[in-house]
């Protein structure tokens, strides 16, 4: 087999395959199988028709054309491999002439390409991440979420203050007519949560039970945006009682006796949230870094049919919900034109990203493990939230439809961009450089659990 390169553009090669007919043979029998099988010749059982007597019946014409698909998918890859093209996308067949017997096989196709680029120095990468220092203030804050978690309502005689909770009706109505699905009764709301009609909250501060009151407000659902007269009845006035935060409440909220080992346990545990947010905003960031170091131009076929893909997926997803793509526009409040333009920014990202982490991994020889690649389908199945006497079907699942190599490949990207984490210079809010363990929290430990842990002893 004979191949020749041809450059159209950094990211566009034209490749030119000459096939001799003799390398043909394995298609040409396949295809003459495959049709003997198809056809019922009189005196010959299924699939034994000499190829005289199906070249009789369809035509050898029809048999070749039948092995020109497979014979252009071999040999397009073996010329991919032997002229090593890197190739993006899906390859086009710009030109393919038919099989003649004795004559060499002759086709040609255009493909995108990864273009050539220089990898930045990866100590050169500078990237600052916030402080994790959980002050006294996280602390109080975050016991006080807890008090709220296992706060009780009582009724009181007083005007409504925000914070407090009402028990109101609501009747809305334009020219006097009631606006269908326009009422309700006995609704519980908090004053100043803003999760019901503009303007309403600001009307209930001060308002007691037995209480009216009518306002104007913007309508939602289908009267969406209409305005209209809404009567507010308030029937009871509820405030929030808090527990104290004493040993008692440690008990009832928590595995601990003190308020002081809460107290100890709510911080620890805001710490450890906090270096885990710094490890994850340190891999953003040097990734962020990373591709703004990098010329790399893409290819403009490959960026549309990835767009086209996306989105055609998306729309599906929506048509399954029973709604359609105007609507979802609509409740992500975007234009169709910030949809698109948001669109290419993410696949022009994504591929960007895909390109130069996975010559990363190459250069640097990293692959995924079995562990690391179980321990990433198990993560998943539990986050859908498959119950486990299904796992293996979840699993199946995925090797069928692409799943297992999608994240494995996902896998690798992390695997290379944690080496550029190791190299680059990240440091904190004031200027000190971060740890490995403050990089990858918890790893050592695990790996040196890992290493004491008898062989063959499975957890």
């Amino acid at each position: 087999m004979k191949s020749t390169v041809e450059t159209l553009s950094p990211t566009r090669v034209r490749l030119s395959v000459e096939v001799p007919f003799e390398e043909l043979a394995p298609f040409i029998n396949e295809a003459y199988k495959s049709v003997g099988q198809q056809i019922r010749v009189p005196g010959f059982r299924p699939g034994k028709a000499p190829r005289p007597v199906i070249d009789q019946r369809v035509g050898r014409d029809a048999v070749y054309a039948q092995a020109m698909d497979p014979a252009v998918q071999s040999k397009l890859n073996e010329a991919v491999r032997e002229n090593d093209v890197d190739v993006l996308g899906r390859p086009d067949l710009t030109d393919v002439k038919p099989i003649e017997e004795g004559k060499p096989f002759e086709f040609t196709v255009e493909t995108d390409v990864t273009p050539e680029y220089e990898l930045p120095d990866f100590a050169s990468l500078k990237v600052t991440v916030e402080a994790d220092d959980v002050s006294e203030e996280d602390v109080d804050a975050d016991l006080e979420s807890q008090r709220l978690r296992f706060s009780s309502l009582k009724v009181v005689e007083r005007p409504a203050a925000e914070g407090d909770f009402v028990v109101l009706d609501l009747k809305a109505t334009q020219d006097g007519e009631e606006v269908e699905g326009g009422s309700v009764t006995g609704m519980s709301h908090e004053v100043g949560s803003g999760q019901l009609l503009d303007g309403l909250d600001e009307a209930l501060v001060g308002m007691s039970a037995g209480d009216e009151k009518r306002i104007q407000s913007t309508l939602a659902g289908e009267q969406e945006g209409q305005t209209a007269d809404v009567e507010v009845t308030v029937s009871q006035v509820k405030e929030r009682e808090l527990p104290e935060l004493d040993d008692e409440f440690a008990e009832m909220s928590s595995p601990y006796d003190t308020i002081e080992e809460l107290r100890n346990s709510t911080r620890e545990r805001l710490a450890q949230q906090a270096s885990e947010g710094k490890a994850s905003d340190a891999r953003a960031k040097t990734l962020e870094a990373l591709l703004e170091a990098v010329d790399l131009p893409l290819p403009e076929k490959t960026v549309e049919d990835e767009i086209a893909h996306t989105r055609s997926h998306l729309e599906e997803q929506v048509s399954q919900m029973a709604g359609s793509f105007d609507e979802y526009l609509a409740a992500i409040e975007k234009t169709a034109e910030e949809f698109d333009a948001d669109l290419r920014k993410d696949v022009e990202s994504n591929l960007r990203q895909s390109i130069i982490l996975g010559r990363i991994a190459s250069e640097k020889e990293l692959e995924v493990t079995g562990d690391l690649m179980t321990g990433e389908v198990v993560r998943q199945a539990q986050q859908r939230g498959v119950p486990q006497d299904q796992f293996q079907q979840f699993v199946d699942q995925l090797r069928q439809n692409g799943g297992l190599q999608q994240i494995a490949g996902q896998l690798r990207q992390q695997l290379a961009l944690e080496e550029v984490v190791k190299e680059a210079s990240i440091v904190d809010g004031k200027g000190r450089e971060l740890t490995e363990e403050e990089l990858f929290p918890g790893r050592k430990q695990a790996e040196a659990e890992a290493a004491e842990q008898p062989e063959g002893e499975e957890e």
